[in-house]
């Protein structure tokens, strides 16, 4: 899919992988609507994005990706503003070992919700234009990090999640494509106060470090979103190392 004109909407959009995926489809023509919590930093970003692209490239709405009422009404204005969505970039997230129900509501149960509410905008067989939903995982998608179980789980899940929909949607004719992005950790506020969030597994923080940049993540994503042959597929992102992983085929 080429991204020229197209619109895209980006959750955790204001800071850290968000940003430079939001940044990214920017640089390539997409038109973003910037999905986050966190209110001040949105705002700042899209003051910035403003004077970098003007206006009416972005828009920035104050969302939580629990809150049902408060997505659906974001996708809404989205498609009021820029005429419908080509792109899901489904980011946001955190990792916390010791809020473990908010970190599987926020992973894997907030992913399947705007998910579905994106296929009311974009399915065609309802009358959408179709598009691309990548969802971001992690490298703990693909395998255990011992210091984060429920993490892992919650990226696990994304993993699954996104390939069964590729499924589907080649199946049933949505007309979407389902990609996962699974990079390493990246050095964002995700990780401040890394061993605390661990809860009872701090003290196997040291084994999990390992660090990719923003820039790389946003490339990946770019790729999966513009390669109109990738569906289904889940994109590893490392320092030294990017590959499309396998998976065993299930008769």
């Amino acid at each position: 899919m080429a991204l020229e004109g197209k619109s895209a909407l980006v959750t955790g959009a204001a800071m850290g992988i968000g940003r430079a995926i939001a940044e990214t489809l920017l640089q390539n023509g997409a038109k973003v609507v910037l999905l986050d919590v966190n209110e001040t930093a949105g705002k700042s970003l899209k003051e910035a994005l403003d004077k970098q692209y003007g206006p009416q490239r972005t828009l920035f709405l104050n969302c939580d990706v629990e809150s049902e009422e408060q997505v659906k009404a974001a996708f809404q204005e989205a498609v009021a503003a820029f005429g419908g969505i080509d792109v899901l970039c489904n980011n946001a997230g955190i990792l916390n070992e010791a809020q473990w129900e908010k970190t599987v509501s926020i992973n894997l149960v907030a992913v399947i919700r705007a998910t579905y509410i994106a296929l009311e905008h974009m399915n065609k067989l309802t009358g959408g234009r179709g598009g691309v939903v990548v969802n971001t995982a992690s490298m703990a998608g693909l395998g255990p990090l011992p210091s984060c179980p429920v993490y892992t789980a919650t990226k696990h899940g994304v993993v699954g999640f996104t390939r069964a929909m590729a499924a589907a949607s080649t199946a049933s004719g949505y007309g979407i494509r389902f990609n996962a992005l699974c990079p390493a950790f990246v050095q964002t506020d995700l990780l401040t106060n890394f061993s605390d969030k661990l809860g009872q597994f701090s003290q196997l923080a040291a084994e999990t470090r390992t660090f990719v940049n923003v820039s790389d993540v946003a490339e990946g994503l770019l790729q999966l979103v513009t390669d109109e042959t990738k569906n289904g597929a889940a994109f590893m992102v490392k320092r030294d190392a990017k590959k499309y992983m396998t998976f065993p085929v299930l008769s």
